[in-house]
């Protein structure tokens, strides 16, 4: 992962303009390949966020079973920014937005927030090591979880799986204010990035634009890519 603040400038004028459904501001980022660089994006992002956020800013993983956007923080892919630090639950008193298969006590304990030492930002850890041999764990549509997490902070920044290997996106789309797609600019086509913006706004989705990443030299964004 890399720290792209500098080259977001553009985004977060149009992501801050966004006004949302109630509470806090949702933005989601999902690419149509696997590859593409969303959790860079997602997490550069939200140290944005958190930096003009009056409360805190929220960076919810939907890639239960990974962390990345955890690991990233905690080996500071970002110079300057501290580690993750305490554990607090993050179920915020309502059933989780994930289900255990097979179901087992406790289970809604499974997913944690971690302040990041001298910001206002917090990432999502699903506590992997607590699951059970065999045991697997899904998303699942708890739109009372997303509702008191926008009552609860200012920004959410959603990093989603490729559509390529999930239907994590799609689940929540309707969950976001907006919703940015991440392309590298030399391997996906313009037929593609459509599809994708079709399959996230048939459910209930809005695509803001498409973030352009070349990986090695910048990130540009090019708006609205459809009325």
């Amino acid at each position: 992962m890399r720290d792209l603040r500098p080259d977001l400038a553009t985004l977060w004028s149009v992501a801050s303009r966004l006004r949302p459904q109630q509470g806090a501001r949702t933005i989601m980022f999902v690419a149509a390949r696997s590859g593409e660089g969303t959790s860079s994006m997602a997490a550069s992002f939200a140290l944005m966020a958190a930096e003009h956020a009056e409360r805190t800013a929220w960076l919810v993983s939907l890639e239960l079973t990974e962390n990345a956007d955890y690991d990233a923080f905690d080996i500071g892919f970002a110079k300057n920014v501290a580690r993750p630090g305490r554990a607090y639950d993050a179920s915020l008193g309502c059933a989780p937005m994930y289900e255990l298969m097979p179901a087992a006590r406790g289970s809604a304990k499974l997913l944690t927030a971690h302040p990041v030492a001298g910001t206002r930002l917090l990432v999502t850890r699903f506590r992997t090591e607590r699951l059970a041999v065999g045991q697997t764990v899904r998303l699942r549509s708890q739109a009372g979880w997303w509702q008191a997490l926008r009552r609860s902070t200012d920004w959410i920044i959603v990093d989603a799986p490729a559509l390529d290997r999930s239907d994590a996106a799609l689940d929540v789309a309707s969950e976001a204010d907006g919703v940015v797609l991440v392309v590298q600019a030399e391997s996906t086509g313009a037929e593609e990035v459509a599809n994708a913006q079709l399959a996230i706004e048939r459910r209930g989705g809005y695509v803001i634009g498409v973030v352009l990443n070349r990986m090695r030299a910048d990130a540009r964004f090019a708006g609205r890519i459809a009325s």
